[in-house]
């Protein structure tokens, strides 16, 4: 058997949201545009940004947040990383729930306690921060401490070491099965919010196109197949294969929001420009490098994507 013509290393954040990528490995999408895809799953977005930067990677399925951290020298990972991100197509709305222990019931609740975040200036802080101030707590009546990615920081609100964190699928319905709050959802006071994007390092969108196209081809076969009624069963199967931790119970909810626009999987893999639009927002009334300009240009380069979307050959 020969070796794959092409290859793309992708790292990603762990979450329902990588199912596409799940389905495109299990029905073979990639294998039949050629491509070898190796995955891994980041602890936080500062080790997906230095991986990047190290050239470990070639691709991140990250938050547009952070493509625009890092494009404007205000990443988390400090000013001697430049993973060099571009977004070249959407991936989700990403809706956050904002997850607390049983006895927070309310926002006044928080007031100096402590709540787990990726990092203290990335797009999720931002969100949080949103939520915080609209229910009235000024900034510096709750602690954040930086603790990693989803996983690391459920578990740390599970162990009491924290009062609570941002979540998305399947950790949102695991928290709430296991009989913790959702104080408030992001889509609850954010009519659109580009939450996960595909981001290319520009120097390897640059010098392996093919590669990326068929990455991006594969992606797409896997959204479309994941979004199609018929495959609903084998979908939530794949789903299971790769995220043991989501038990039988919990995968119907999952499914329900991964699959629905608002709150999960971006049809066609199409940006949100308003959801982008609020994410720049977020972060110039939120974060420490001041207001950053509306245009949205700088950050993304949606030519292969476009090519796809027009049917140009593989």
């Amino acid at each position: 058997m020969t070796a794959p013509r092409h290859k793309t290393r992708v790292i990603a954040f762990p979450g329902a949201p990588n199912l596409p990528i799940f389905a495109a490995l299990e029905e073979g999408f990639f294998a039949e545009r050629d491509l070898a895809v190796e995955i891994e799953l980041t602890p936080s977005s500062i080790y997906q940004a230095e991986e990047v930067a190290a050239g470990t990677f070639d691709v991140a399925m990250t938050a547009f947040d952070n493509v625009v951290a890092y494009s404007t020298g205000q990443g988390a990972a400090g000013p001697g990383v430049d993973p060099a991100y571009v977004a070249v197509m959407g991936a989700t709305q990403l809706e956050l729930s904002f997850v607390t222990a049983p006895e927070i019931t309310r926002f006044e609740d928080l007031r100096g306690r402590s709540i787990a975040l990726d990092a203290k200036d990335t797009g999720f802080a931002f969100v949080l921060s949103e939520m915080l101030e609209r229910a009235g707590l000024a900034p510096g009546e709750t602690d954040y401490v930086a603790v990693g990615a989803t996983p690391q920081r459920w578990q740390s609100v599970q162990a009491g070491t924290h009062v609570g964190t941002l979540t998305i699928e399947p950790f949102t319905t695991l928290a709430t099965r296991a009989g913790f709050q959702v104080l408030q959802k992001s889509t609850d006071i954010l009519p659109a919010y580009q939450g996960g994007v595909m981001a290319a390092n520009r120097g390897y969108r640059e010098a392996q196109p093919e590669a990326l196209s068929a990455y991006m081809r594969g992606y797409l076969a896997g959204l479309d197949w994941v979004r199609r009624p018929k495959n609903r069963e084998a979908a939530a199967a794949h789903l299971q294969k790769h995220m043991p931790a989501i038990k039988p119970q919990a995968v119907a909810p999952v499914m329900a929001s991964l699959l629905d626009p608002r709150s999960g999987l971006t049809p066609e893999g199409a940006i949100l420009p308003e959801g982008m639009a609020c994410v720049l927002d977020l972060r110039s009334r939120h974060g420490s490098g001041g207001a950053l300009s509306e245009d949205i240009a700088p950050y993304i380069d949606l030519s292969l994507w476009e090519e796809i979307r027009k049917g140009a050959p593989a």
